[in-house]
């Protein structure tokens, strides 16, 4: 039976003047909070029930709760943009309920099922449809997430789990807005390995890149990437974004999802819009050393970084340690017209200034 998601009664909401404040200045990302949130409660031989939309508010955790132990949790991120007759609508959700059905299979949490998850992302949407910006380049970012909340410490798979979703308003990821930004190429440090969970969106996956984004910003950059964790050869991707190349030849490459990297929503995107700019999508394996010497040449004059919470944020270089010191293989185009005309026409979409000629929008309020 289908989940409804339905709002009870009586929960409270901000006012409207404080959320016209906070949104006529820039809200960041993952700062505000909207008023409501989505829940829903899996327990073993009884299946998902008490499906509500209800207030934003705090969990009661038991210290022994499994999730704080085990980490068996997984999480998704879209948004939720206002076009400008004031309609709002969300981008690819189908996309992201069926990753969280793969996530949630790789940590063995319990599958629910695409229709479920859409309903609930829709119904918090409308419910705090005030707190969706209008702006340019700002957004509703929606986060649902599912975590063990059975209080046990045996190792095994929890039999009850809890799932929610919420909101709030977003501005630009980066702090320097759409310029482009140094990345950190890290072979200290891996994200994932063959077998692993680099293909899942769990939490583990961005904890342990944290301590390689620590090591990025001390090189002065904004975000590392990663090679893979057998030989340190091949690019992977950044710490929560997938990396695409861009090459003299007309090629747009970006490396293949083979369980190590996460299939990307906003990834899948741009390889569909590639050959209206007359670029080839081409997933394939990256060496580092292809990169660096790419880019040396001029054969790989442009290279961006792509996800849902950044679009796409250009590259102007790769930092890498060589020779007893920091090395940097400096783009020649670092916001070329590649990158431009992609991230404009997907921007576009989603803002509703282009049609849509993939059906990736749908309209919830």
């Amino acid at each position: 039976m289908s989940l409804s998601f339905d709002l009870v009664p009586g929960t409270p909401v901000t006012a409207p003047e404080e959320i016209a404040r906070v949104l006529s200045q820039d809200p960041g990302f993952g700062i505000h909070f909207s008023d409501h949130m989505a829940l829903a409660t899996w327990t073993d031989g009884i299946g998902w029930h008490d499906d509500q939309v209800t207030a934003y508010a705090p969990f009661q955790v038991d210290p022994g709760d499994a999730v704080l132990h085990y980490a068996q949790e997984i999480f998704e991120g879209l948004k939720a943009y206002r076009h400008a007759d004031g309609s709002i609508w969300l981008f690819r959700p189908e996309k992201n309920a069926q990753r969280f059905i793969r996530s949630a299979e790789r940590m063995d949490l319990p599958r629910l099922e695409a229709e479920d998850f859409i309903t609930a992302v829709t119904a918090v949407t409308r419910a705090d449809a005030a707190w969706v910006p209008g702006a340019e380049e700002q957004s509703l970012y929606i986060r649902p997430f599912m975590f063990a909340a059975e209080s046990f410490l045996g190792v095994r798979s929890a039999k009850t789990v809890t799932f929610a979703t919420i909101a709030g308003p977003a501005g630009a990821y980066f702090k320097t807005g759409l310029s482009p930004v140094d990345i950190w190429v890290t072979t200290t440090w891996s994200r994932a390995g063959d077998g692993g969970t680099g293909a899942a969106k769990c939490g583990g996956n961005y904890a342990s890149s944290l301590i390689a984004g620590k090591e990025a910003y001390a090189h002065g950059c904004g975000q590392v990437l990663f090679t893979d964790a057998a030989t340190h050869s091949w690019l992977e991707e950044l710490g929560g974004m997938n990396v695409f190349i861009v090459t003299q030849a007309g090629e747009l490459v970006t490396p293949p999802t083979s369980g190590t990297i996460l299939d990307g929503v906003t990834r899948d995107s741009i390889l569909q819009l590639a050959p209206r700019f007359g670029l080839k999508p081409v997933e394939r394996p990256i060496a580092l050393a292809e990169l660096l010497e790419g880019i040396a040449s001029g054969a790989i004059p442009e290279a961006f970084a792509c996800g849902t919470a950044a679009v796409i944020t250009p590259i102007s270089a790769f930092r890498y340690a060589a020779d007893g010191g920091d090395q940097d293989a400096t783009l020649a185009n670092p916001f070329g017209q590649a990158t431009a005309a992609l991230r404009r026409q997907l921007v576009d979409i989603q803002w509703g200034r282009a049609a849509d000629e993939f059906g990736w929008t749908t309209r919830v309020a």
